[in-house]
């Protein structure tokens, strides 16, 4: 119980970090986007805090699975934080910023090719857009998207490597899905490969999708500029951290399919294996 306690502290605590981290990097936020910051942050806390406090499952899936939450927050927090410092450098020229800016710019460079998705996000900026803005949206689509892939292969070089989740023991469904409900539907298989599917083509489709709607949008209302420090930061992590997490999803459900599958063929081996009494 106490460790369990003291978990839920320390993730709670990491969660108000994470959530800061652009307005102390940054230093450019008035008064009223702290008090903002500051009630996302608490309540963000509070949320992950009650999670992982308590036994019984809630909202956050895989929750008893590590590494798979463990990864998605190291990849939001070094998403923000990297972010965080490439604006940082529009200001106060600093050593890191302009060395994760340069890396930045040459990782946009490979990233930044017809029809994909970093170019899809420059081109969503209305016309008239300075070059230097241009280059700055350029640069933090380009880490947040080249951190998300890092992210996805981290995690099935981990599934293929270690045998996640199995490896961890015994895998609770009821836990670790708590909005599947293995008990309806049809058989659970075909369901979870199902919704793994459908996780990884809309993960895989996001990036591309979210561009032209927010094109599309800006033609009957005001256009994005991306202008506030805060809104590119959050903007460009969300872009590709919510398709990260669809495909990790999807993934993940795929290999809980395929843990059923080999655990009915092992029961169905021990039961032709019996002799009747």
């Amino acid at each position: 119980m106490i460790s369990r306690l003291t978990g839920a502290i320390v993730r709670a605590m990491l969660v108000v970090v994470m959530i800061a981290t652009p307005s102390v990097v940054t230093q450019s936020v008035n008064p009223d986007t702290a008090e903002v910051v500051a009630l996302v942050a608490l309540f963000a806390a509070a949320l992950t805090f009650f999670e992982y406090a308590s036994t019984y499952p809630g909202l956050v899936e895989f929750r008893d699975a590590p590494p798979f939450n463990r990864i998605r927050f190291l990849s939001l927090f070094l998403t923000v934080f990297l972010l965080s410092v490439v604006c940082m450098g529009q200001n106060d020229p600093a050593v890191l910023a302009k060395l994760i800016s340069y890396l930045g710019g040459h990782v946009a460079d490979v990233l930044d090719f017809p029809y994909s998705p970093v170019r899809l996000m420059t081109l969503m900026l209305p016309e008239g857009t300075s070059a230097a803005h241009l280059q700055l949206v350029r640069i933090t689509a380009g880490l947040a998207y080249f951190i998300s892939l890092i992210t996805l292969i981290v995690f099935i070089v981990t599934i293929r490597g270690f045998g996640w989740p199995s490896a961890e023991g015994s895998f609770n469904v009821w836990i670790n899905l708590p909005t599947f409900d293995p008990t309806t539907g049809g058989d659970v298989v075909e369901r979870l490969n199902r919704d793994a599917m459908a996780n990884v083509a809309l993960g895989f489709a996001l990036p591309f999708v979210i561009p032209a709607v927010v094109k599309s949008a800006a033609m009957m209302f005001e256009p994005v500029t991306l202008a506030s420090e805060h809104t590119l930061i959050w903007t460009m992590t969300t872009w590709s951290f919510l398709p990260l997490s669809l495909l990790m999803r999807g993934i993940a459900m795929g290999r809980v399919a395929a843990m059923i599958v080999e655990r009915r063929k092992i029961h169905a081996k021990m039961v032709a294996g019996l002799q009747p009494a």
